[in-house]
C-alpha cells in the first residue's frame, strides 16, 4: 500500500467529510482505529487542519465512493502528484576541480595541525576526500607525503571561510559539552588561579598579622605627626 502524506492531516478530513467507518480511514492513513476515534471525539489531532486526499491527489472520487456504500471496501491510496516534490534530496558529494584535487592533502595537513578536534568525517566532507586519504596524511603513508604542508583550505579554494568557520566552531562547541559532561576544564578554556597565585590571604592569623601591622604603622605615623 502507498504510504500517503501527512496522515493525521488526512484523517482528520476523513473523518469530517465522509461517512467512512474508524476502521476504513485507519486502514487508508495507517493509523490505529482507536486513534481515528480519538481524532472524532476531538482527544487527538485537535490543532491539525483537515487535508483533502482528493485535492492533493492521494485518493480518487470513485475510490472514496466505492468505500463510503460498502463498509467492508478498503480505500486504495494513488501516488500523489506532490510526492516527488516533497522527497529529501540528497545532497551530492561536494565536487573539486581537478586542478585543485592536488591541495587536498596540504588541506589535510592544516586541520590535523590546527584543529585536531574537527571529526575526519567532517573534513572529509567539507575537502571532498575520503578518511583513508586523511588516515595516510596521518600516519605519513601518502605517497606524496614528503611535500605535503599544512595550507588553509579557504586559501586553497577549497572551502569558503563561512563553511570552515561552522566545522570549528561545532567541534569546539562538542568538545566543550563532552569535557563539561566529564566534569572536565576545556583546556582551551579560562581556568581558576590558587590562591596562593593570587596573593588572597584566607588564614585568620595571617589577617590578624596584616591588621597588626597596619595599626603599628599608623601608630608610628602619629607618633611621628607628634614629634
Amino acid at each position: 500500500m502507498t504510504q500517503i502524506l501527512m496522515p493525521k492531516a488526512t484523517a482528520v478530513w476523513l473523518v469530517d467529510n465522509t461517512s467512512l467507518t474508524f476502521d476504513q480511514i485507519a486502514d487508508f492513513c495507517g493509523l490505529h482505529p482507536l486513534e481515528v476515534k480519538g481524532i472524532a471525539d476531538g482527544e487527538v489531532a485537535r490543532d491539525i487542519r483537515g487535508a483533502d486526499p482528493i485535492a492533493n491527489g492521494q485518493l480518487s472520487r470513485d475510490e472514496l465512493d466505492k468505500a463510503e456504500k460498502n463498509d467492508k471496501y478498503r480505500m486504495v491510496a494513488q501516488k500523489s502528484r506532490h510526492a516527488e516534490l516533497l522527497k529529501p534530496v540528497k545532497k551530492a558529494p561536494r565536487y573539486t576541480p581537478v586542478s585543485r584535487r592536488q591541495d587536498r592533502p596540504d588541506a589535510i595537513a592544516w586541520f590535523l595541525r590546527n584543529h585536531p578536534e574537527v571529526p575526519d568525517s567532517q573534513v572529509a566532507r567539507l575537502l571532498g576526500t575520503t578518511k583513508a586519504t586523511i588516515d595516510q596524511v596521518r600516519n605519513r603513508s601518502h605517497w606524496n607525503s614528503a611535500n605535503i604542508k599544512p595550507v588553509d583550505p579557504v586559501t586553497l579554494g577549497l572551502a569558503t571561510q563561512l563553511e570552515l568557520d561552522a566545522v570549528v566552531r561545532k567541534a569546539a562547541d562538542k568538545r566543550a559539552k563532552d569535557a563539561a559532561r566529564r566534569g572536565e576544564t576545556d583546556p582551551d578554556g579560562p581556568t581558576l588561579r590558587p590562591a596562593s597565585e593570587t596573593g588572597v590571604v584566607d588564614d585568620e592569623d595571617d589577617r590578624a598579622e596584616v591588621e597588626h601591622t597596619a595599626e603599628s604603622v599608623f601608630a608610628d605615623d602619629v607618633d611621628g605627626d607628634e614629634d
